[in-house]
């Protein structure tokens, strides 16, 4: 085999330095090469897929690097300038396309969404652009009732007409505008979509012409056309079951929920804009920097397309996005000028761990161990924890978590999951990572209480404990039958086969459902509760997933 001419004019793909670095050396304090190169070691050589990542210091790039493959085909290493997908990520570009046309006069953040797409049910209260904004609209993800439907993302070529026609035939809400946060793609191509209506030009040429350009981002695109020719692109590859690599490509053509196609180094130029204002000033950075508020009051840490937070002790504003087999980080540290962006092209990377990992070594000094729920002086018997433990109902979705004793803390399966809840007094309980439960009173008589949820994303969220199901054959035969869905256009049918509740799809294929509690079964994410009509007979199911909750299906046989 004759060796790939790349590798006679490029260094080895296990780690490229580019422009933007110091030729002289690494600058004062930068971390050694070495160690840099270490987090990414399994992302190194010629046999598989990797990253590129850049890092800037107020505002200049001092460090690019590369790793593996861009395209196993034809032997192309990735470099600092290859083109990936940054999945998500993609939604700070959309958010700043937004509040620059609000800037500009030509909408208001706070008009109903009907005043541009009449085509969108009235679900009697507004929902505002600002909620598309904040994933607090209450709408449901397009992706995944298209899912539900038969055809997940990627499987079908979808377009921004398709993402409409399923938006406008959602007859309700996850919940009331602002009650809650839920994170929605509907949102942001919603908001691709608007710009559109508003201006006449593309999403492509607003971005292009307000943003890409004026500041420098000459190798960013929106993928509208995923059958357009990019020069530089990397494929995306996953591993198969038979352990090779697969490509796993974006081929559909919604955008700016992601669908943005850019370089490590474009996506510094932009987040440097959100300290600058360069493009759009200083009420853009203000909007796009203002959390999204729910109706109590609480806020809930999602800005404009960024996650605002911090990181062991350092204020940190980040998105992460996955898109196929695309995954990408892009964080900034304002307090300390820190900026790390990263893409890859295997779908096996955690990207928010090596850009955490690389931005450590920059702030090292800066940094401390995460904090920890203290309970000191909390005496807790774990006889008494031990009565809170068993299966709970989240009353705003009706899924299942079950919390389980561990001596003076709760363990959390299902839900937001997470470290363990420490307990904080005789009813409550809390984490490290802001997830916190008081109880409405001790347990009494063998009765646990009903307890209120607090998360980073939302407030007051109720759950109540649910007792064991073991449901017999007659039981299950109550479910059995066919059931309609008009808002996903699918009717799911619900047998019994050796004594387990199985449901099916359009094309036969399905799974067993596990009981979880009276009237509720779970299949890997998914969780189905059968309704009952005032005799007593199933007359409905709902379906509730991640993002989507309370999907009726009608009992059609």
């Amino acid at each position: 085999m004759k060796t790939p001419l790349w590798t006679l004019i490029l260094p080895t793909a296990a780690g490229l330095a580019c422009a933007g670095a110091n030729p002289g050396g690494p600058p004062e304090g930068a971390p050694e090469l070495t160690a840099l190169d270490a987090i990414f070691a399994d992302f190194a050589g010629s046999e598989g897929p990797g990253c590129a990542f850049a890092v800037s210091r107020d505002g200049q790039q001092v460090m690019s690097r590369a790793y593996g493959m861009a395209d196993l085909e034809w032997h192309v290493p990735n470099t600092p300038e290859t083109v990936f997908e940054p999945g998500s990520v993609s939604k700070q570009f959309a958010a700043a396309a937004t509040i620059l046309l609000a800037l500009d006069g030509r909408i208001d953040l706070d008009d109903d969404i009907r005043a541009y797409f009449p085509e969108m049910p009235d679900y009697g209260e507004a929902v505002t652009v600002r909620m598309l904004i904040h994933h607090t609209s209450g709408l449901r993800d397009w992706g995944s009732v298209a899912s539900i439907e038969g055809w997940p993302r990627w499987s079908r070529v979808h377009s921004h007409k398709h993402a409409l026609d399923i938006a406008s035939r959602q007859g309700a809400l996850n919940y009331e505008p602002g009650r809650y946060y839920s994170y929605t793609n509907t949102g942001y191509n919603l908001q691709a979509m608007l710009i559109e209506r508003v201006t006449g030009q593309t999403f492509d040429e607003f971005s292009q012409e307000r943003i890409f350009r004026p500041l420098g981002m000459t190798k960013t695109q929106w993928r509208d056309d995923f059958t357009e020719i990019v020069d530089e692109r990397s494929v995306g590859y996953r591993r198969g079951e038979d352990g090779e690599w697969h490509m796993l490509m974006p081929f559909e053509n919604v955008h700016g929920n992601g669908g943005l196609l850019t370089t490590v180094g474009d996506l510094l130029r932009f987040t440097r804009n959100l300290d600058t204002g360069e493009v759009g000033g200083p009420e853009f950075v203000r909007l796009m920097h203002e959390e999204g508020t729910l109706d109590s009051g609480w806020k809930t840490g999602y800005a404009g397309g960024l996650r605002v937070g911090e990181y062991k002790g350092v204020r940190e504003v980040s998105h992460g996005g996955s898109t196929a087999a695309y995954r990408a980080f892009l964080t900034r540290y304002p307090d300390h000028g820190l900026a790390v962006s990263l893409m890859c092209n295997v779908a096996e990377a955690d990207s928010r761990g090596l850009v955490r990992r690389v931005a450590e070594l920059y702030l090292a000094d800066a940094m401390t161990e995460e904090p920890r729920v203290d309970a000191t002086g909390v005496d807790v018997d774990p006889a008494d924890v031990a009565t809170f433990a068993g299966g709970y109902r989240d009353t705003r979705t009706g899924q299942y978590l079950e919390l389980i004793a561990d001596g003076s803390s709760l363990l959390m399966s299902g839900g937001p999951g997470g470290p363990p809840l420490a307990a904080t007094s005789e009813t409550g309980f809390a984490s490290a990572t802001g997830v916190s439960i008081a109880f409405e009173g001790p347990a009494s008589a063998g009765e646990r209480p009903p307890g209120i949820m607090d998360m980073p994303a939302a407030d007051g969220v109720r759950i109540e404990p649910v007792g064991p199901f073991e449901p017999t054959a007659a039981d299950l035969a109550e479910y059995a039958g066919a059931y309609r869905s008009d808002e996903a256009e699918v009717t799911y049918r619900f047998e019994v086969e050796d004594g387990r509740l199985m449901f099916r799809d359009r094309y036969g294929d399905g799974a067993a459902l596990e009981p979880l509690y009276p009237d509720a079964f779970g299949q890997e994410s998914r969780t189905f509760i059968f309704r009952r009509d005032e005799t007593g007979r199933v007359s409905q199911a709902s379906l509730s997933e991640g993002r989507v909750w309370d999907l009726r299906f009608e009992r059609v046989e």
